[in-house]
């Protein structure tokens, strides 16, 4: 998927990226609420202008949610995405959304961008975790688009 830049830069990459974490965040406490419902009203509370990032972003991580959270689950080694904190599995989604399905975007990118994003919303002892889901799930990426 690709976006236009103009769309990313009335805010930038990494503003979009923590938007989109805030909505992937709220949508584990609204779970009976419409996807829509929660996109809308979580822009306009933050005063987010909307964007094809954020909103592709978004959406697509909700509509390829159980092939993502199959591929967390293979890599966290041990640990479902029903164990996982709900900002480390927000962050886990967007990144993992990004390296499959965000071809303008290197997955190192995402993965530090990911890092970044936990260092200031999850706790400290989570980056180690994190950080290696990302990276056994990127060599797994990597690997089949090299192979």
């Amino acid at each position: 998927m690709f976006y236009r830049k103009e769309d990313i830069m009335a805010i930038n990459r990494r503003e979009a990226r923590e938007a989109v974490f805030g909505l992937l965040f709220e949508t584990e406490f609204r779970t009976e609420e419409a996807r829509e419902e929660i996109y809308a009203t979580s822009l306009a509370d933050r005063e987010i202008e909307e964007n094809d990032y954020i909103r592709g972003t978004y959406f697509g991580v909700c509509e390829h949610l159980d092939e993502i959270d199959e591929l967390i689950n293979k890599h966290s080694r041990g640990w479902k995405t029903t164990r996982i904190s709900r900002v480390s599995r927000s962050l886990l989604r967007l990144c993992v959304y990004e390296m499959l399905y965000c071809d303008d975007i290197p997955c190192n990118v995402s993965l530090n961008e990911a890092i970044e994003l936990c260092k200031t919303f999850d706790d400290e002892n989570a980056r180690p975790f994190v950080n290696g889901v990302l990276n056994s799930i990127k060599n797994e990426i990597v690997g089949a688009q090299n192979g």
